[in-house]
């Protein structure tokens, strides 16, 4: 493996998500992308403990979407 190359799927990786239904395979990206939101939100309380629930909302959506928020 090239690991200057992180991007690249294991095969027996792409095999499980192969078999997956395309449902499936939404409900796994919607659950990576929960993941992504609460530890952000936890990364982001803890670095600003005076931040309001709206402002780390606004900037877990800033970071998210690549600063198009």
């Amino acid at each position: 493996m090239d690991w200057r190359r992180i991007e690249v799927m294991d095969e027996a990786m792409a095999e499980v998500l192969r078999r997956k239904t395309p449902a499936e395979r939404i409900a796994i990206g919607f659950g990576l992308w929960r993941s992504a939101q609460k530890l952000l939100r936890g990364q982001l309380a803890s670095l600003h403990p005076d931040w309001d629930a709206n402002r780390l909302e606004h900037e877990v959506a800033r970071r998210l979407s690549h600063g198009a928020a």
